[in-house]
């Protein structure tokens, strides 16, 4: 599976419906390039078979061979299968087969321009109230304090924490414009739309320190690279040093364009590197002026360290 999505650019899965639709989006691919390959060569051969100096007079007979339209039958029933026999039940599983509330961690998204908003219920389990006449740049779900359901919920801004293993129902909407809730390494991404509450779930497999360990990599390194703008947004996972004992570089340190011009200088050629914040919230509806900056981060923990979490925000009240 790592090979297939390494050769269609696919991100890394860490989610328990992820290898489904990666097989799908594979088998969709592999149809797609037997069409254009078969498709094109049949276009070069009617080319070639009906040029003008073969066929300088027009023949109004035409084709008699039925062997295209049997292509195409073909085809048909292909993606007939496809649609009917996998897409369909693995969009039916997303929107008709939630957990129970019971074991799943159900939490509110809000959505605005142009941040996301994460509310969670609290130790019991229950939503306070809201009401818009609250809501301010303090308060920006409008929160109803003064609802004993309330009093003990937990919001954040762009910071989602979540438990590893455990399924998460996500009740998603918007206070403003239609925004999309994207979650790239989850297989995640559903509108959210003003007025309406749509639900999405999703089971992590792999926490973020996980992630990053998996997303690690060895990258070559030359003096060309002190403008790679790509290497720059990454960050290193191991420290290095010169043979003096010089420190170059040190781990989850920014890979600058100085850092590169020392390292490489110092005959280090090759280096260890990762993503800093592989797991993000993306915005992918253009929602505005500022849509470049509506981003959010996800943060997958043990079960132990999400309640730690818990309690520490609980405090805060």
């Amino acid at each position: 599976m790592l090979e297939i999505l390494r050769s269609l650019g696919l991100p890394l899965d860490a989610s328990a419906h992820g290898p489904a639709l990666d097989q799908m989006t594979a088998v969709v691919h592999w149809l797609m390039l037997i069409l254009f390959v078969g498709w094109g060569s049949f276009f070069a051969y009617t080319l070639f078979r009906f040029r003008k100096s073969r066929n300088p007079q027009a023949d109004y007979v035409g084709v008699k061979s039925h062997i295209s339209s049997y292509l195409e039958v073909g085809v048909a029933v292909f993606e007939a299968v496809l649609l009917i026999g996998f897409a369909v039940p693995l969009w039916a599983e997303r929107v008709n087969e939630f957990p129970s509330e019971s074991e799943a961690l159900t939490i509110r998204v809000v959505g605005e321009q142009f941040a996301w908003n994460i509310h969670y219920p609290g130790a019991d389990g229950k939503f306070g109230r809201t009401d818009i006449k609250l809501v301010s740049a303090d308060n920006p779900l409008g929160l109803d304090r003064e609802d004993p359901d309330a009093k003990d919920d937990i919001w954040t801004v762009n910071q989602l924490n979540l438990p590893v293993n455990r399924p998460v129902i996500i009740r998603l909407t918007s206070k403003d414009v239609i925004h999309s809730f994207a979650l790239p390494l989850f297989r995640v991404k559903q509108d959210a739309i003003p007025g309406e509450v749509i639900p999405l779930w999703f089971t992590p497999t792999m926490t973020t320190a996980q992630i990053i360990e998996a997303s690690t990599k060895k990258v070559t390194i030359s003096l060309a690279d002190t403008s790679n703008t790509v290497l720059q947004a990454m960050v290193a996972r191991a420290d290095y040093v010169g043979s003096d004992g010089t420190a170059l570089l040190s781990k989850d340190d920014p890979i600058t364009a100085e850092a590169v011009r020392l390292l490489v200088n110092a005959g280090v050629t090759e280096i260890t590197v990762a993503h800093p914040t592989p797991t993000e919230i993306a915005c992918a509806q253009l929602c505005g002026l500022g849509h470049f900056r509506m981003k959010g981060f996800v943060t997958i923990q043990t079960e132990e360290e999400f309640k730690a979490w818990l309690e520490e925000e609980a405090s805060y009240l």
